[in-house]
């Protein structure tokens, strides 16, 4: 038997057995014939809604209290915050008045405690600032907050700065500086 090898005759039965495959049973078919089942098996499901609570209105019951809105609300409010600003100015009018030191002028986060040591009974610190050592003591102050040193140990020195709030009020709080342990290279 004889081959024949003739690139047209190759090219027209491979189309020809492509095309007698297109003619099989199609699966589209089966797949419609699904999706229509399980459609129709499908049914939703939705909880029905719950029942809107009934509101009740209350009764007023602050007749005899001071109205928001009156006069005589706003002159309480007013002597109040009067009491408050008269507490504020005591805080900070003697920390305005006082004569400033020279460590006053640095920020407290640019100080440095290097060391302590205890002179003539007391405890002194050893703080440097801009390359400088400098010798401070219990009632000193440090930083731009007003600072009073209200204590000294081996390991730090206890501050009291008086600073503003988020709401303008002169308040006191503490401030810590510990000792460094940098070790120059």
């Amino acid at each position: 038997m004889r081959l024949i090898n003739h690139p047209t005759l190759v090219v027209g039965v491979v189309l020809g057995l492509l095309g007698l495959t297109g003619c099989g049973p199609s699966d589209q078919q089966e797949l419609q014939q699904w999706m229509t089942e399980q459609r129709n098996a499908t049914r939703p499901n939705v909880p029905p809604l719950t029942k809107p609570t009934k509101f009740t209105p209350e009764t007023y019951t602050q007749e005899g209290a001071v109205e928001p809105f009156s006069s005589q609300k706003l002159t309480q409010a007013l002597m109040r915050d009067s009491s408050k600003a008269t507490a504020n100015v005591a805080l900070i009018t003697p920390e305005l008045i006082r004569r400033k030191e020279p460590l006053e002028a640095s920020p407290l986060d640019t100080v440095v405690m290097v060391g302590s040591l205890i002179k003539a009974g007391q405890p002194v610190a050893l703080v440097r600032v801009d390359k400088l050592i400098y010798q401070v003591r219990i009632g000193n102050y440090l930083g731009q907050n007003y600072g009073l040193i209200k204590s000294i140990t081996e390991s730090g020195i206890v501050l009291r700065e008086i600073v503003q709030d988020a709401a303008g009020e002169w308040i006191e709080r503490s401030a810590d500086l510990q000792l460094s342990e940098e070790v120059k290279k």
